[in-house]
């Protein structure tokens, strides 16, 4: 059967292949962002349980919320300070397990983030740490060092890392004290300590995490700075003393140790005594010949393509990522597992040039996404080509803007569901609300998603089509698991992507319109002007003849 003899999909529902990940688009939630249930000016379980059914209407196959657990949020959630609860800032366990319920009603998975690099500085185990002084078990959980023995009176940290955030990743456990001279890790901020992994009680204690959350039926876990974790035997200096915003990439001592693989493989047994298995993900900000290696046959069934998901609009880039990342997934088996957006990174619409031009390109960029090989992800809002928003001096909350001068709250801003400017776009389900926790622009009502909705020619309207046909185009195994992606760049800046022998991604990324290579266009971003020809920021997917 031709792959275009139907244009409908058959309504959501679970894979019946245990290895559903393997084509899966998920869509990541934020939730603080997504919708607002209570009125507070911050998203919610409430705000995401009454809009689920829009998730669903575009045809993913499941979500990623970022963190909801118990937290000071001094780093949005990833400072937790119970991994096994929900933050009362969010709602409840018992709209939790509402959420999941409707969700697998849905025919949607739920994955959610575990951040096992560091804590919460209010961990009760953190606390625990600081009250038991120098040299106890409980200080063993962590990373607590003294400074320098020929310096004990100096403000000298144990040695010269610094932090993602900016300035040094050491803090005195206790500044005023003239007996405890313990300094303790925070690759983050100071209110995010590192556990100590080399303790095996720590791995213990996140069995425990995994066990809770997969016991109550979620069917993932996205791992945060999965390359981290384990620190170099004996914390040695790094060679560079600039600062790891790159993240952690320049200060080979903190990431990328041999044994975190060992962790990924315990879990990966953990994750498969339950039926269905349970997805392992990995944030692994890595070179793709690295990357690969956490998923390997017994570690992590995905892990994020970062060498793709920060790009501009450069075909030689993209080849180049793309190529290499081929190479990674014919060493280690794993398709690359696609993305463009997220919550820490500047919106590609922006990204590709803003504006016109940019929302152009971003919607090639999502029809080029979803006709890669392998599974993909979407950040809340991309589906609306929405931009980078510049939020204003005075309302930024990023840490990492106050201690390194980069701001991730332009990402952040909560969803436009509404036209009308009332109840922030309708963020707020209430009849009345507070401000939203970051403003939203002025402009932000003609990003909406009812307006989208209503229009067949819309960012969110090629989406939805585009995820019916990916799921059309696997059922009928045109899409398949085995298949890989060659790159080139062609003439007039033609960026091509072998899928199969069967199919291929082409994106127009040159100034002039651009010759096809010949077969059937089955989906494109932007109607054809002209048979056969590619105008700029363009991009389809094309069947052989």
């Amino acid at each position: 059967m031709s792959p275009l003899e139907s244009s409908t999909v058959e309504e959501t529902s679970f894979t019946p292949d245990v290895n559903w990940w393997q084509s899966a688009v998920i869509y990541q939630v934020y939730p603080r962002s997504f919708a607002d249930g209570d009125g507070d000016g911050v998203g919610d379980l409430a705000g995401l349980i009454a809009r689920l059914p829009y998730i669903a209407s575009l045809g993913v196959d499941g979500i990623w919320m970022t963190p909801f657990q118990p937290s000071p949020q001094v780093d949005q959630g990833y400072d937790v300070s119970d991994y096994c609860g929900v933050d009362p800032l969010f709602g409840t366990m018992e709209q939790f397990d509402t959420l999941l319920e409707l969700a697998h009603s849905l025919g949607l998975r739920v994955l959610l983030d575990v951040v096992p690099n560091h804590c919460s500085s209010e961990h009760p185990l953190f606390q625990a740490a600081l009250a038991a002084g120098p040299g106890s078990p409980e200080r063993d959980m962590f990373h607590f060092v003294a400074g320098p023995v020929d310096m004990p009176d100096a403000d000298v940290p144990p040695n010269n890392w610094q932090s993602v955030f900016g300035g040094r990743a050491w803090s005195r456990a206790s500044p005023d004290s003239e007996t405890d001279r313990d300094w303790y890790l925070h690759l983050f901020s100071p209110e995010q300590p590192d556990w100590n992994w080399r303790n095996p009680a720590v791995g213990d204690y996140f069995d425990g995490v995994l066990r809770f959350w997969f016991d109550k039926g979620v069917d993932g876990l996205r791992i945060d700075v999965a390359h981290a974790l384990f620190k170099a035997d004996g914390l040695p200096d790094s060679p560079s003393a600039g600062g790891v915003v790159d993240g952690l990439r320049s200060n080979p001592q903190v990431s990328d140790q041999e044994e975190v693989h060992e962790v990924y493989r315990r879990w990966r047994t953990l994750a498969e005594k339950y039926e269905p298995h349970r997805l392992l993900v990995g944030e692994v900000n890595l070179e793709p010949a690295r990357a690969a290696r956490y998923t390997r046959a017994d570690e992590m069934q995905q892990a994020f393509a970062f060498a793709f998901v920060k790009l501009g609009w450069d075909p030689a880039a993209w080849a180049a990522a793309g190529n290499e990342l081929e190479t990674a997934r014919q060493m280690h088996g794993a398709t690359p597992t696609w993305a463009l957006e997220n919550h820490d990174i500047v919106r590609s619409v922006t990204r590709f040039g803003g504006g016109e031009i940019g929302a152009l390109r971003g919607r090639a960029a999502l029809v080029a996404l979803l006709g890669l090989p392998g599974p993909a992800y979407l950040y809340q809002g991309q589906e609306l080509g929405l931009p980078e928003v510049d939020v204003p001096l005075k309302a930024r909350v990023d840490p990492m803007w106050a201690r390194g001068g980069v701001c991730r709250d332009g990402a952040r801003v909560p969803l436009p569901w509404t036209t009308d400017a009332g109840l922030s776009h309708g963020f707020s389900l209430t009849e009345r609300a507070a401000e939203p926790w970051l403003p939203q622009p002025a402009h932000w009502g003609t990003h909406a998603i009812e307006l989208q909705q209503q229009d067949p020619e819309s960012s969110l309207a090629l989406v939805t089509k585009a995820l019916e046909l990916r799921r059309l185009l696997w059922k009928n195994e045109v899409f398949g698991p085995n298949d890989g992606g060659t790159w080139r760049v062609e003439a007039g800046n033609l960026l091509i992507c072998e899928r199969s022998t069967d199919l291929f991604v082409a994106v127009a990324m040159g100034t002039k319109p651009v010759r096809l290579p010949t077969g059937t266009v089955l989906l494109s971003a932007a109607p054809l002007v002209e048979d056969g020809w590619l105008q700029p920021s363009n991009a389809v997917w094309v069947l052989r003849d």
